[in-house]
């Protein structure tokens, strides 16, 4: 199962965003021109490197224009036959200029792209034109002909030759040797057009720029990045290091894990100073429960046993771990707070000195479901997702399969899937036969030990990146060659990412090329689980953070008004709130079918987009079809949606600095998050 990573890996690519439509009402009379057909959307355009500023249509070029910078459109006119357009990189008119029309793109789309996981996929080529890019996706043996075109391109870079007017590459990824772009390393990769011919891919026309590249200096850069604003890479040390966290279950009936994994944690540390690895890999363990409100006697809801620690350390982890004991009451409900767990290693344990950050997570159980109403948290398994991702953290689910779960199991897989994903076709979900006891212990010990074998093997034996994570010998365990698969793709994920941030590897600088969101080679099979190559977030201002969260706000406030008084009127009261904070209200009217995201809450935002919004649209008979309980879980999950939203804006350190005042400062919403 491929599951968009946002920053799972990732840098940033560009969209900028467009102003709210609550806040049309507010906007200068002379504001910028509204794009064909829209209340509230303005024209906005990109401008392209060498762009540059004129006084007036056709006088002398001033300063030059920072590439991909968002301008907004305040007229157009012909000089000359030479179209030109007077720009401002706001809406309230100031500093306005006139540009060129051909030093610019117009820019409709409201959508920011991250390059996926680099493991278990080629880099990503950019394609001079769509027809190119057509004509390669349309004929047989796409994998073999990517692979030429691929090598001749690096041939061409390598001898520093221009390739002939006809030959279809003009940029790719970085190679797997140069690794990775770093994940918190901003560019910009703007969507101009789209095309859906195909079933499987998208292909995208897209611009790429890395602003490290030109004008700004690699070290401006660096500085801009850093401190408050923006997160810097570390630097590398001469291996990549790694931390690993267990996240465990300590209900009734967990106690011969927690017996395996001190004594897996031995075995790890002893084979790390052995190998003379010791200061390169960490170790910690949070342990989870569930609800102490319920059951007070279960003592935690979650709890650091250990932070990370590494083998020179190892005695403060082992004696932290040998306190660890099952709880000795059962919780109220089979499930336990297992996001609440995960939550807690992500935010409380260090992860900032290590470029390899994973968790494996250890439970028989699922986690609450949104329903329940002793969940600690609001979150959901895609709302973790993003947050581990946001930190490039790859989660391992380890489900532990008991006779007494059987009635759980396939609603515990469905969560647990959907938090593991590692890059390429390699799922990290692992789960485990436990008919009793003792053969759980060894099958979990039998796993973990692949894994980590077979990652240490990827990060430590050989020096150099291959083309593809190794392949782990055949074995006639399943089992073992699934936790071999799973250790060897974080092993070279990792890898990727290391190398990424040593050689300080960057974005492609195109001007506009066509790209396929999903891998090419992998086409030929027809399979329905492709793999992407790059996935969508949304770049937001505080102020554009902070309003989307206002709306959010007042469809849960009215759901949960309905719900208690047990009335009709809840798309009635989303109108009335919806014209409190539109120009038109009259625009908005409540007719058979309507969608939430017509009520004037992002409707216009979510439009024209080749990616939808499910909440927004719900329609009335949507919501009056589901069963109360069904209901209570839309509400907690928009509140999972606004408790991201709370996290991305203390995140001080990945918001991207541009500018000298906050409110300018951007952040990058995975556009899961969205309503």
């Amino acid at each position: 199962m491929n599951r968009p990573i946002v920053k799972r890996a990732g840098l940033l690519i560009l969209l900028p965003l467009v102003a709210l439509a609550m806040f049309a009402g507010s906007l200068a009379a002379d504001g910028p021109l509204l794009m064909p057909g829209k209340k509230t959307l303005y024209q906005k355009v990109l401008s392209h490197p060498g762009a540059a500023r004129y006084s007036a249509p056709g006088g002398q070029a001033s300063e030059k224009i920072t590439p991909f910078t968002l301008l907004y459109v305040y007229d157009r006119k012909l000089e000359n036959g030479r179209p030109w357009l007077q720009v401002g990189t706001d809406t309230r008119g100031a500093a306005r200029f006139w540009t060129p029309g051909e030093a610019v793109s117009d820019w409709k789309q409201a959508l920011v792209l991250v390059f996926s996981a680099r493991a278990g996929r080629q880099p990503l080529i950019f394609f001079k034109t769509k027809e190119d890019l057509i004509d390669i996706a349309s004929k047989p043996n796409i994998a073999n002909n990517l692979e030429d075109l691929a090598l001749d391109f690096a041939d061409f870079r390598d001898e520093r030759q221009v390739p002939p007017d006809n030959f279809p590459v003009v940029a790719m990824e970085p190679d797997d040797e140069e690794g990775a772009v770093p994940y918190d390393r901003f560019y910009l990769l703007p969507i101009f057009n789209y095309d859906e011919r195909f079933e499987l891919a998208k292909l995208l026309e897209v611009g790429s720029i890395d602003p490290a590249i030109d004008p700004v200096s690699e070290a401006e850069y660096e500085e801009r990045q850093g401190g408050q604003g923006g997160q810097k890479s570390k630097p590398p040390t001469d291996r990549p290091t790694t931390a690993i966290a267990f996240v465990i279950d300590t209900t009734i009936s967990m106690g011969p894990y927690i017996e395996e994994c001190r004594e897996l944690s031995r075995r790890i540390y002893d084979g790390l100073v052995e190998t003379g690895q010791g200061e390169n890999i960490a170790l910690g363990m949070v342990a989870f429960r569930s609800s102490d409100i319920a059951t007070p006697d279960i003592e935690y809801v979650t709890k650091v046993i250990s932070p990370l620690r590494t083998a020179m350390d190892r005695d403060e982890f082992e004696d932290a771990l040998d306190q660890v004991r099952e709880a000795k009451v059962s919780t109220h409900a089979f499930s336990e707070d297992s996001l609440a767990g995960l939550n807690t290693a992500i935010n409380q344990l260090d992860w900032g000195p290590f470029q390899g950050r994973i968790i494996l997570l250890l439970t028989d159980a699922g986690p609450l479901p949104l329903e329940d109403s002793f969940n600690s948290i609001p979150a959901t398994p895609d709302t973790i997702y993003e947050k581990a991702s946001e930190k490039n953290i790859r989660i391992v689910p380890i489900h532990i399969r008991t006779p007494a779960g059987t009635a759980n199991h396939r609603s515990a897989e469905m969560a647990y899937r959907i938090l593991a994903f590692a890059g390429g076709e390699v799922e990290t979900y692992l789960s485990l036969d436990a008919p009793n006891a003792d053969r759980g212990s060894e099958n979990f010990n039998f796993a973990a030990e692949a894994i980590i074998d077979y990652m240490e093997k990827e990060l430590f034996d050989d020096p150099k990146v291959s083309g593809a994570p190794p392949t782990p010998p055949a074995d006639s365990s399943s089992l073992r060659q699934k936790a071999a698969d799973i250790g060897a793709i974080l092993g070279h994920s990792i890898r990727l990412d290391y190398l990424g941030t040593k050689n300080k590897a960057k974005a492609p600088r195109v001007v506009r090329s066509w790209i396929s969101d999903k891998d090419l080679g992998n086409l030929d099979r027809q399979d329905p689980r492709q793999i992407r190559t790059v996935d969508v977030a949304v770049l937001l201002t505080k102020n554009q953070l902070s309003a989307l969260a206002r709306q959010l706000k007042i469809i849960v406030d009215n759901a949960e008004k309905v719900m208690s008084e047990q009335s009709e009127d809840f798309f009635k009261n989303i109108l009335a709130a919806s014209a409190q904070i539109s120009r038109d209200p009259s625009e908005f009217s409540l007719k058979p079918n309507t969608k939430l995201g017509d009520l004037g809450l992002l409707g216009e935002f979510l439009d024209d987009l080749p990616y939808k919004s499910k909440i927004m649209n719900m329609t009335e008979s949507d919501w009056y079809n589901m069963s109360p309980g069904e209901q209570d879980s839309f509400v907690r999950g928009v509140k999972a949606r606004l408790a991201a939203y709370d996290g991305y804006d203390k995140d001080q350190e990945n918001w991207a600095k541009f500018g000298q005042d906050p409110s300018d400062w951007l952040y990058r919403v995975p556009l899961t998050m969205l309503p």
